[in-house]
């Protein structure tokens, strides 16, 4: 197995410039798809999560030209692929996988989307109940509720001029995502109502804002219903830029935070629609001083140690996980709650956190949606290796580590879902020495 050592990192100071949002990314990229005129991307994410996505679309027949760097210029089918028969490999991809799903359950052709074996282990069922209500037929190849899934042909029911579908929310966003985007190309009225408590809202709110840049508005109600006007149709912006990644300023803004900083991400500023935005405001209550302008964020911290926090975490559900690292510099015990959904994510992500936080001497109590981390007494566990489970987040959470002790990441390629050059941006803020 591949590894990588961090040696003992004294602080944090430096700026680093953000690779694309992902949830950006691959958002833009379908709705580009499906618009009507040509859609000229740029900064797009380089990563394996767009490449699945990229491969799906150019899959579909869709006109895709690279442009230089990470620009792309899209040239959208009003509504419709080219391609009406085609298997597509999304690897875990959650972010095009359940779209496209939704996607193409409307365009009357024959597909079949698989991935790597995890992502046959992420429930979908909720999203396929909601499209069946429509009269999609949808079949799973492997285990019932999960990919891999054969989408054939339907006549959609009509339900004269409005189509009601009710999807749980309580599970993932993503689920209602993928009908937000894909019920405009029905040309009716669509009302969409949401049971159980909508989990992950920022995200639907940053899917609701990647719509409107494609022309098509979507009213709301208390996150429990949403409405899509009759006969709205998704059209070219011509230009649209992707903002940097919420998630990934996290693990710098952590930095800047432990490593008494100043760290500085440019690519995300005060004004972004990322819900992971709200990161920031968690590290000022742990006692991190946080600025931020347009397009920039920055922590720094002028105290030896932070505090520890008690967190409803249901608002930043990725960056949560960069807090529970973040704990282990904090005086006290942290908890961290409302994460029941890391347990559907690239792994168990509260069952991979408590195991490996646990190596670096913290104790650990892992409930069905929460986790409470109480520091170790007397410094970090020096040497730990940390598993990594093929998730790119955990690889990224626990380079943190390093500032309290050296460290050992076990498959650090990993990060190649969303951020291929990762350690080498953390490894320009860090000043290191060997404990």
């Amino acid at each position: 197995m591949k590894w990588l050592d961090l040696p003992f990192a004294k602080n944090a100071q430096g700026t680093v410039q953000l690779p694309g949002s992902k949830s950006i990314s691959n958002r833009i990229l379908l709705l580009a798809a499906l618009a009507e005129g040509a859609t000229e991307i740029h900064d797009l994410l380089a990563s394996d999560d767009t490449a699945r996505m990229l491969d799906a679309l150019t899959r579909l027949g869709v006109p895709i030209t690279h442009t230089g760097n990470n620009d792309y210029t899209i040239t959208g089918g009003e509504g419709v692929f080219p391609v009406k028969d085609a298997d597509l490999f999304l690897g875990n991809a959650g972010t095009a996988f359940r779209p496209l799903v939704a996607v193409l359950s409307l365009m009357h052709g024959h597909y079949r989307l698989s991935g790597v074996p995890r992502m046959h282990e992420r429930p979908i069922a909720d999203l396929v109940d909601a499209l069946r209500q429509l009269g999609a037929d949808i079949k799973y190849l492997s285990n019932p509720g999960f990919p891999p899934v054969e989408i054939k042909p339907a006549a959609l029911r009509d339900q004269t001029d409005t189509q009601t579908v009710t999807v749980k929310g309580d599970v993932s966003s993503q689920f209602l995502t993928g009908l937000l985007m894909a019920l405009p190309l029905s040309e009716k009225k669509s009302i969409i109502n949401v049971s159980g408590t909508l989990i992950s809202q920022p995200y639907i709110e940053l899917t609701l804002a990647q719509m409107q840049h494609f022309g098509v508005q979507v009213e709301h109600s208390g996150w429990q219903q949403f409405i899509i006007p009759v006969q709205q149709k998704y059209r070219s912006p011509g230009h649209i830029f992707v903002e940097g990644d919420a998630s990934s300023a996290s693990y710098f803004l952590a930095a800047g935070a432990i490593g008494h900083g100043p760290v500085r991400v440019q690519g995300v500023g005060r004004d972004s629609t990322q819900g992971d935005i709200r990161f920031a405001a968690a590290l000022e209550l742990m006692g991190a001083d946080i600025a931020m302008g347009e397009n920039w964020l920055e922590a720094s911290n002028k105290e030896k140690s932070l505090r520890a926090i008690d967190l409803d975490c249901n608002h930043i559900p990725d960056a949560a996980m960069t807090l529970a690292v973040t704990a282990l510099f904090a005086e006290g015990t942290s908890t961290l709650r409302n994460i029941a959904s890391w347990r559907l994510k690239e792994t168990d992500r509260l069952a991979a956190m408590s195991t490996e936080l646990r190596k670096l001497g913290a104790i650990v109590e892992e409930g069905a949606d929460y986790l409470r981390i109480t520091p170790p007494v007397h410094g970090l566990t020096p040497y730990a290796a940390i598993d990594t489970y093929d998730d790119h987040r955990m690889a990224m959470c626990f380079a943190l580590a390093s500032l309290g002790a050296p460290v050992r990441i076990n498959d650090p390629d990993c990060v190649a879902k969303t951020f291929p050059d990762y350690f080498e941006k953390f490894s320009q803020i860090i000043h290191s020495e060997m404990k």
